[in-house]
């Protein structure tokens, strides 16, 4: 059996995710700022709401991730003991049953004494009693009850873990729906403002992909060029809705290559690309903090999933490109 993680780099992480927000939630506008913004302005509010938002978002992903993966470690260690607590039970069985014998038929009664009492942690003490009547069981009994203490050493931390990220992962969830009514509050005044601008446009007002490749990466893009007008959602990868990770993560998966689904955890697992190099299907990362991921689909544009109350839509490449990469 192979001891799990520690917790601790994680959960100071978590610390920091509970005051950034508690911060974004003094950064979220509860209403507009006037009564008739431009266009311009209401893309500048949403922007900056979203840029304080969306770290939260990708940081939720990882801990939502990490908090289901202990859960299953939790559920493989308890079926992994389960042979070991039968056998420690059926043990104690046998044990109490040589004490009754010794006590009805024996003149020995301080050993029926210190075997039918005592606390638990006695109970090795007791053991040692028993070497007159059979060595080779004790020596078995000891042997559970050293598996047995391994296994809870190693399930300790765990559980710990568990109990804390399910914490964490509750109170994000709040945060998060506060968050999102405040944004969706925004999303209705831009929605508001650009239909009295000739409207919103296509989601796709360009061919998607640019051209066609035979490679993984036109396959990916073109399936990504297929989303165009699915909301955004948080942590979201399903027809239902996609965030960022979560739209480049479904498209790679189409061709069979997995990712994980958060930005800066994708940028760790592939090459860097040099934008004189950048292909379709590569993807594009934002930002220092890595906080944001989008698929290249040529010509200068990406498929990407921007931020809440929005779509996935076809646009061009943004300013605070961090990096490139491919994925495979």
């Amino acid at each position: 059996m192979v001891p799990p993680r520690k917790p601790g780099g994680h959960l100071s992480r978590l610390g920091a995710l509970a005051a950034s927000a508690a911060a974004l939630l003094i950064l979220v506008p509860g209403t507009a700022a006037h009564a008739e913004p431009s266009v311009s302005d209401v893309e500048a509010q949403i922007d900056r709401v979203w840029n304080e938002s969306e770290p939260l978002i990708e940081q939720y992903n990882a801990v939502h991730a990490e908090y289901e993966r202990n859960v299953a470690k939790q559920a493989e260690l308890q079926v992994a003991i389960q042979p070991l607590a039968d056998q420690l039970s059926q043990a104690q069985e046998q044990v109490g049953k040589m004490a009754a014998e010794v006590y009805r038929g024996s003149s020995a009664g301080t050993v029926a004494m210190l075997l039918a009492s005592g606390s638990p942690g006695e109970f090795a003490d007791r053991l040692a009693y028993l070497d007159a009547l059979s060595l080779a069981q004790t020596r078995d009994l000891q042997g559970v009850i050293a598996l047995k203490a391994d296994y809870d050493a190693q399930k300790a931390p765990i559980d710990e873990l568990v109990t804390q990220l399910a914490a964490q992962d509750q109170d994000l969830a709040a945060r998060k729906a506060d968050i999102e009514k405040r944004l969706d509050e925004l999303q209705a005044l831009r929605r508001q403002t650009y239909a009295t601008t000739n409207g919103t446009g296509s989601y796709r007002p360009w061919p998607c992909p640019a051209e066609y490749a035979p490679t993984p990466g036109y396959q990916a893009a073109a399936w990504a060029c297929a989303q165009a007008g699915t909301p955004y959602v948080w942590a979201g990868a399903s027809s239902s809705g996609y965030d960022c990770s979560g739209l480049t993560m479904m498209a790679w998966q189409q061709v069979g290559i997995y990712l994980p689904h958060n930005a800066a955890a994708q940028r760790r697992s592939m090459a860097y690309v040099d934008r004189a190099n950048l292909q379709v299907g590569d993807l594009v990362f934002y930002y220092s903090d890595l906080h944001h991921v989008s698929i290249y689909v040529g010509d200068g544009k990406e498929m990407a999933a921007p931020r809440a109350g929005d779509v996935v839509r076809m646009r061009a490449l943004g300013s605070s490109i961090h990096s490139y990469g491919h994925p495979g």
